[in-house]
């Protein structure tokens, strides 16, 4: 018996993305986090942490409501800090390709620092993303957030994907 050299995969390939982004302040990181968690609408879901690469012909969507539970891969970044006064940032972006065949590139970063700073560097680095590749750029869509500490902050951005 001849057997198949495809290798064939039980998961389907997400096909919408969402960028979120949160910030929050608690008395212990973990909450702070959360608080970030629920702020952007994803706190009551599994988040599966992925590498960058938003899947060919995804479609960019606002977040829907998932339901409770649900194991959501997403690519993530975030900043603590405990120091009182300190701003920290983080920012996602998605760059999709002009060819539709390629898949996109998410970029995300983190920093003590402000929105902007975080914004700018995201698409920066999905700018450089897409020169490595020889690839041109259709779109190029972000997110930031930025918190000043109370006594625990953290800022957050991610893509969640999904199949819808």
């Amino acid at each position: 018996m001849m057997q198949s050299s495809a290798i064939h995969s039980p998961f389907n390939a997400p096909n919408t993305i969402s960028l979120v982004a949160g910030e929050g302040d608690a008395e212990i990181a973990l909450n702070a986090f959360d608080m970030c968690l629920i702020q952007s609408g994803i706190a009551n879901v599994n988040l599966i942490r992925i590498s960058s690469i938003m899947p060919p012909k995804a479609e960019v969507i606002p977040l829907p409501k998932l339901p409770m539970g649900s194991l959501v891969p997403t690519a993530y970044g975030y900043q603590m800090s405990d120091v009182k006064g300190e701003t920290v940032a983080a920012s996602i972006s998605v760059a999709i390709p002009k060819d539709k065949e390629l898949c996109g590139l998410i970029m995300e970063y983190e920093c003590v620092g402000g929105k902007k700073e975080a914004e700018d560097t995201v698409r920066e680095m999905a700018k450089e993303g897409f020169e490595m590749r020889g690839w041109e750029i259709d779109e190029i869509i972000s997110i930031a957030a930025e918190h000043t500490v109370e006594k625990v902050g953290c800022a957050f951005a991610a893509a969640a994907l999904w199949y819808k």
